[in-house]
């Protein structure tokens, strides 16, 4: 029996850049159903209510065996709902959300060659979403954490170190200031520590991995970069520029029974229906959804074949130095399918 994906074509330029994912997936002949869903600031806007995802939405979410996100837009101010993203996050309990950092072929990275793994845990922190005003004059915002959720993330970061035989785990922070939920948060991750003994723990203050991933990005190769929701939300993104695009970027959401897949870029509402926007991002979201779903040499063939458009040069983006459209380098990734 196909496996069921609910699928989310989102705002701006999410549309285009999922027909460029399902046109590569296709390729593949993997035999997997993607069901479109409704979802996002467009729709909200059309039809409104407290949530950016319709309920006959949520009920194909629930039955579906995984989901993929494109961008989604959105709306800021006091009584907008919250993102897409954090909605499905907090619903399926998707406690990891992981963004491999690794440099492509001929891309000319502005700091050298980086290969790491960002680790966020997904559902709570500042994401929690809970704010109040006391006043006229003061608002409160609460940053939620348990130590569940941060043991249940730090286990996720060890076994991904595991899994790729890399020998660190960085722990990002703020205990100093931050004593109960920081201290917490970095009891949890020594605790999960004591269970793999041949990978060891860096502590590192937010603000000083901000510089040193300047400084000296190549200290962290071969780690897995661990921080709380907003921490790791940040910084994820500092080294996403390391590697020359946010176009290049791909990440997954995991939870124990469920997945969501999704670029890392925004919706770009700019480029919308220009067919520039580099594809890379959301293929390769498809590519790692499709390993998750059991079609790893599909996956593989995906993985390879992007490697190789992008060595070669010669049919890239604009954010690449190229100047194809999306489209042209999609059918060129598919032209390397093997």
């Amino acid at each position: 029996m196909s496996k069921k994906v609910a699928t989310i074509s989102g705002d701006g330029v999410g549309p285009e850049l999922v027909k460029c994912m399902l046109d590569v997936v296709d390729a593949t002949c993997v035999d997997i159903e993607f069901i479109q869903i409704e979802a996002g600031a467009l729709w909200w806007e059309k039809h409104g209510g407290p949530s950016l995802i319709p309920d006959e939405s949520w009920s194909v979410l629930d039955e579906a065996d995984a989901c993929f996100k494109s961008p989604t837009t959105t709306p800021g101010g006091p009584d907008s709902p919250k993102s897409v993203a954090v909605s499905i996050r907090q619903r399926f309990n998707l406690y990891a959300n992981v963004r491999p950092i690794k440099t492509f072929p001929n891309t000319n990275p502005p700091l050298g060659d980086v290969d790491f793994v960002c680790v966020r845990e997904g559902t709570e922190g500042l994401y929690a979403g809970k704010e109040m005003q006391l006043d006229d004059n003061m608002y409160i915002a609460l940053r939620l954490i348990t130590r569940d959720a941060c043991n249940r993330v730090a286990r996720h970061a060890f076994e991904e170190a595991f899994r790729r035989s890399w020998k660190t785990v960085v722990a990002i922070h703020k205990s100093n200031i931050l004593k109960q939920t920081c201290g917490s948060f970095l009891e949890e991750v020594n605790k999960v520590s004591v269970e793999y003994p041949g990978i060891e723990v860096w502590e590192y203050h937010i603000d000083n991995i901000a510089q040193q991933l300047i400084k000296n990005p190549q200290i962290f190769n071969q780690s897995i970069l661990l921080s709380t929701n907003l921490f790791m939300d940040v910084i994820s993104e500092e080294c996403s520029g390391l590697v020359g695009s946010i176009g290049l970027i791909y990440s997954s959401n995991i939870g124990d029974n469920y997945a969501m897949f999704e670029p890392a870029h925004g919706s770009a509402p700019k480029y919308a229906g220009l067919d520039k926007v580099n594809p890379v991002a959301t293929i390769l979201a498809g590519a790692l959804m499709l390993e998750y779903l059991g079609e790893k040499r599909a996956s593989e063939n995906i993985f390879t074949a992007v490697d190789q458009v992008i060595a070669e040069g010669s049919v890239l983006t604009y954010d690449l130095g190229g100047s194809a459209k999306s489209s042209e380098m999609t059918r060129e990734i598919i032209k390397n399918i093997k």
